[in-house]
């Protein structure tokens, strides 16, 4: 039915010239990944609010003839209903609004419907496009009463839930099981630290945005309460892509400038260490647009051994 659900992750485009037909896919997102982050160990960011990207959006989907050859079969299988049929020929063939599918508009604008963001297709935000296909002119904005119309700023959070980075394993130092009461010093691979970003755009319409993630600061949870941080507060700032300090011979004793200090014995098993990163989000987009979104983390749990130091009696 019109208003039903399209994947935003088609990107078939064909011409756009005057007497000819768009795809039905012509106004799908499609992005841009080669500055994302890549590799096996990569994730998506979370929001650090309950705020997240749109479920879907509207954007061109038809021309006139691509609505009639649509919508021509649903009403002679007359599966929708009588009333449903008849408002349906009321609203685009018979004049309340458009007269004839808007044939007389062929190459001159398009039929927006909906569009449903890849793999959110069971969310219940993807419901909220519930409107039926409606006509806009080429160059002419959407209606203002549908928020969900795509635009820059929705571009750019389409491209905030594309963006992929690097796993937060952290190294571990100095090497082999942790000792209780010894500072264990903690940094990140700053080379696989550094900003990525996605670009989202309609080509049909010509409008993009590029949002980008830089990481900020490394929070460090030592996985008990029997340990204390450093920094006190357990968030290390990244500084020149910088994240803490590898260890160097010699530095047992000293205190690391991010790292932790397990006060008690893991005994048998293990510490659940957990590092998440936060990631300032930005973006740029068609026109001089942009701002911010919100910072997004990512973070991972690895096991940590603390043991007793062993003295040596002689």
């Amino acid at each position: 039915m019109p208003g039903g659900k399209g994947t935003g992750s088609e990107t078939q485009v064909n011409g756009d010239k005057e007497g000819q037909t768009v795809s039905a896919t012509a106004g799908a997102v499609v992005f841009d990944h080669s500055r994302n982050g890549s590799g096996q160990s990569t994730g998506t960011v979370t929001s650090s609010t309950t705020w997240t990207p749109p479920a879907c959006y509207y954007a061109p989907k038809y021309s006139p003839e691509e609505l009639k050859a649509y919508l021509e079969p649903i009403w002679q299988a007359e599966s929708t209903g009588y009333q449903w049929d008849a408002e349906q020929r009321a609203r685009y063939v018979e004049g309340h609004p458009y007269k004839d599918f808007n044939k007389e508009k062929s190459g001159k604008g398009y039929w927006w419907d909906s569009y449903v963001t890849e793999g959110r297709e069971g969310d219940p935000g993807a419901l909220e496009c519930e409107k039926p296909p409606f006509w806009v002119d080429k160059g002419d904005p959407p209606p203002a009463d549908v928020p969900e119309a795509i635009t820059p700023e929705m571009l750019a959070q389409l491209a905030y839930a594309e963006i992929r980075v690097p796993s937060t394993k952290v190294d571990l130092a100095p090497a082999g099981a942790t000792k209780v009461n010894l500072p264990t010093w903690a940094w990140l691979d700053g080379a696989e630290f550094k900003p990525v970003s996605v670009t989202a755009s309609v080509p049909l319409l010509g409008i993009e945005a590029t949002t980008t993630a830089e990481p900020v600061a490394l929070e460090i949870d030592p996985g008990t309460p029997d340990a204390e941080t450093y920094p006190s507060s357990g968030t290390c700032r990244i500084t020149d892509g910088r994240i803490g300090e590898p260890y160097a011979s010699g530095k047992a004793f000293q205190t690391p400038p991010c790292g932790v200090r397990y006060l008690r014995s893991s005994g048998n098993g293990s510490y659940p260490l957990k590092a998440t990163i936060t990631w300032q989000i930005s973006w740029t987009g068609s026109g001089g647009a942009g701002g911010n979104l919100p910072d997004g983390t990512f973070g991972a749990t690895q096991d940590v051994v603390v043991q007793e130091i062993q003295a040596v009696n002689r």
